[in-house]
């Protein structure tokens, strides 16, 4: 590592305090604190709400990513209702937060309601482009290639303070910001990298035989990947 990368790293780790809600339910299938810090260049401190451990004081960390998970949000046990209204303080803090996939739909439930997420028309599993509809310093500039993977979806008009980042084929909500608030969401997995992406979909394919054939989809192909979440994390920070 050259000496500039090394401080810039120390910067990151320093300046902000950014921690990962861990909702993954079994780490020997999706390990997001291990992808985050990955994309973030250093390992990020965690919490894991579905083993009992509790959530910190919304004033611990400047910046929170809200990870993925393979609970259901439609019928969201007791953790994932604190973690809700741990969110909805948070906001009222100004905690900086990004939520990805479950986490962004959780971000909706808490801020808009529980009718804010339904199932989705159009499951979205594989690689699949992202389509900006508003600049917005969260985002790469431009359409985007990123890993996906997902049954229910945030509404379009889920709540009037919420903005539509982007788009995707399948789904009109792929990335939010709520009103003018460093509240973010993104439907897709950006920190999943292809390998990564390959490994968790043939995983669905043991864990969820029913839904073999949209699986065995994603893994058709074709696999395209931007590698955005680096930049992601390092633009939410800065903001």
């Amino acid at each position: 590592m050259f000496l500039g990368e090394y401080f810039l790293k120390m910067n990151k780790e320093q300046d902000h305090k950014l921690l990962v809600i861990d909702n993954a339910l079994d780490h020997e299938f999706y390990r997001p604190v291990e992808h985050w810090s990955q994309a973030a260049g250093f390992q990020l401190k965690s919490v894991h709400p579905p083993s009992g451990q509790a959530l910190p004081d919304v004033d611990t960390a400047s910046h929170v990513i809200l990870s993925g998970s393979e609970a259901s949000i439609i019928m969201r046990e007791p953790w994932a209702e604190e973690e809700a209204r741990w969110i909805q303080e948070a906001v009222k803090a100004g905690t900086k937060l990004l939520g990805s996939c479950w986490g962004h739909q959780l971000l909706a439930v808490a801020l808009a309601g529980p009718d804010a997420v339904q199932r989705s028309h159009s499951p979205e599993f594989g690689w699949l482009q992202l389509n900006p509809t508003s600049d917005d310093p969260l985002l790469p500039r431009g359409d985007f290639w990123c890993f996906s993977s997902h049954f229910d979806e945030v509404q379009a008009d889920a709540h009037p303070e919420m903005r539509i980042l982007a788009t995707s084929a399948g789904c009109s909500v792929a990335a939010m910001r709520w009103g003018s608030a460093a509240v973010f969401g993104l439907q897709t997995h950006p920190e999943v990298d292809p390998s990564a992406g390959q490994d968790f979909l043939e995983g669905c394919l043991t864990r969820w035989p029913a839904h073999s054939k949209i699986f065995k989809q994603g893994l058709s192909g074709p696999v395209q990947d931007d590698g955005v979440a680096s930049g992601i994390v390092s633009r939410f920070l800065a903001i």
